[in-house]
């Protein structure tokens, strides 16, 4: 994981805080609530949000809600488009200045962490694709199985292959046609991306977590009911409709719509989808929480606390035109 440092050298480097945490843990209710006492803008960091048209399966926040303040990233593809943790660190760069430059307070709420890790630690430029070269590997799984291919990384990339499972199609094409590409090993790549980077802003890194976990837990459950019963269902109806949209897409394939999709398509009876539903969020809450409690100078809070990320702000000095009323 590469170091991160702020800048020292630019004390006007704006200051973007971070409210980060677990699917349901209450997010935006608090970045909401801290609207009321400052002046913010909210940049959403959740891969689900950006699509238009899935808005109950995404617990998106209500026209009400964006009307508090100014949200950004919101609705801005559709579900037939891609937009990946790249597009959102360029994008979010970008908007973090234009709103300081507005003098409000840039505000990144949501729980996607691949979109985090790529705006803190600026991803490793490696070789571009090879469509051919990518399909003699094809060919090749095809002919031998991936796990044979996942043999032969082993010989040239012993650190990659020890992270990924036989069965990693996509990435061990990706780690295969690297080193064919450019004759370095992947892992190589990143061990020589291991430095020092200097962020074009000041990060302030919080994240809401429920405690104890039950809690969170009957969140999720109550929440995946609550959706289905104000019509997630006919939200899938109306997008499977739509006749352009796949299951194996990445918007098919977020967290409830997936088992939606497999409901409408009677692969599984009501229970199990609700059951398979909340069963799914759950472990996304997991990963999410496992890889916050990994990130180095974070503040963590348990309940809905307003006055503690005033506090976080107010004693890092992030900038004068934002302190409290």
């Amino acid at each position: 994981m590469n170091a991160i440092t702020q800048n020292p050298q630019n004390p006007t480097a704006p200051t973007a805080l971070f409210i980060l945490g677990p699917t349901a843990s209450g997010k935006t209710a608090l970045a909401l609530a801290l609207a009321q006492s400052r002046p913010i803008e909210i940049i959403s960091v959740d891969s689900a949000l950006v699509y238009r048209g899935m808005d109950i399966g995404t617990a998106k926040p209500t026209l009400a809600e964006r009307a508090l303040c100014p949200h950004h990233l919101i609705d801005i593809i559709e579900p037939t488009e891609a937009y990946s943790a790249a597009q959102f660190a360029t994008d979010a760069t970008r908007l973090i200045h234009e709103i300081h430059t507005r003098g409000n307070l840039p505000v990144l709420v949501g729980g996607t962490m691949l979109y985090v890790k790529a705006l803190l630690e600026p991803l490793t430029e490696l070789p571009e694709s090879n469509p051919a070269i990518r399909a003699e590997i094809d060919a090749q799984a095809k002919q031998h199985g991936w796990a044979y291919l996942h043999a032969q990384l082993a010989q040239f990339d012993s650190i990659t292959a020890q992270r990924l499972k036989p069965t990693d199609a996509q990435r061990i094409n990706r780690a295969i046609e690297i080193y064919r590409i450019s004759g370095k090993p992947m892992s190589q790549w990143w061990a020589e991306d291991e430095r020092t980077h200097t962020l074009p802003f000041n990060p302030i890194l919080t994240a809401l977590i429920p405690e104890p976990r039950s809690v969170l837990h009957e969140r999720i459950n109550q929440r995946f009911l609550n959706m289905v019963e104000h019509g997630f269902l006919d939200e899938v109806r109306a997008l499977r409709a739509r006749g352009d949209l796949m299951e194996d897409m990445p918007s098919m394939r977020c967290v409830g719509y997936r088992q939606a999709w497999a409901f409408l398509e009677d692969a599984v009876d009501y229970e199990t989808f609700i059951d398979k539903g909340q069963a799914a969020t759950r472990q996304l809450a997991k990963r999410q929480m496992t890889w916050i409690r990994g990130m180095p100078e974070i503040q963590t809070f348990s309940e809905l606390d307003v006055n503690g990320v005033n506090h976080i702000l107010n004693s890092r000095h992030a900038h004068t035109n934002f302190s409290s009323d």
